[in-house]
C-alpha cells in the first residue's frame, strides 16, 4: 500500500469512529448529515445529480472514452465501497480504470475539505441508500 494512502487511511480512522467523538469524527447526527448534504449540493451534485442519480448513460463511455459520473443513490454502486475507500476517492480523486484518458474524472478534494467534512459527505451519501445497502456498506467498512 502506498505510504501516503496508508497515512490517509490512518488519518481517516477517527472520522469513521463517529461514536468516539474524537477530533475529526464524522457526525452522523442530523447536523453532520446536513453539512454533508450542503457539501454534496455545492461540489458533487453538478456531476452526480441532485438526488444522487448520476449522469445519463453512466455505464457507457462518453465521446472522450471516459465513464460518466455514477449515481450515488441505491441504483449505483457507491454503497459497495467501505468508508476508507470512499474517503480515498473523495480526497485523492479517481480515474476509472477503463477510461481512455489519463485525467482524473473524479477530482481530488483532499486539499479543499477537512477530514470531518469528507466524513460528513459520506454520511450524507448513506442517506441515499436502502437499509440493506447501508448494512452491506457497514460490513465493508469494518
Amino acid at each position: 500500500m502506498n505510504k501516503w494512502i496508508y497515512s490517509l487511511v490512518l488519518l481517516a480512522a477517527p472520522v469513521f469512529a463517529g461514536a468516539s467523538g474524537g477530533p475529526g469524527s464524522a457526525d452522523s447526527t442530523p447536523t453532520g448529515v446536513s453539512q454533508g448534504r450542503q457539501i454534496y449540493e455545492q461540489y458533487c451534485a453538478a456531476c452526480h445529480g441532485w438526488q444522487g442519480e448520476g449522469a445519463a448513460n453512466w455505464k457507457k463511455p462518453d465521446e472522450k472514452g471516459e465513464m460518466p459520473p455514477p449515481p450515488h443513490d441505491e441504483t449505483g454502486h457507491t454503497w459497495r465501497h467501505g468508508d476508507a475507500m470512499l474517503f480515498t476517492i473523495i480526497a485523492e480523486g479517481q480515474r476509472h480504470p477503463f477510461n481512455k484518458s489519463d485525467r482524473l474524472t473524479m477530482p481530488a478534494f483532499g486539499e479543499s475539505f477537512t477530514d470531518q467534512e469528507i466524513g460528513s459527505a459520506i454520511e450524507y451519501l448513506k442517506t441515499l441508500w436502502t437499509n440493506e445497502q447501508r448494512e452491506y456498506q457497514k460490513t465493508e467498512s469494518q
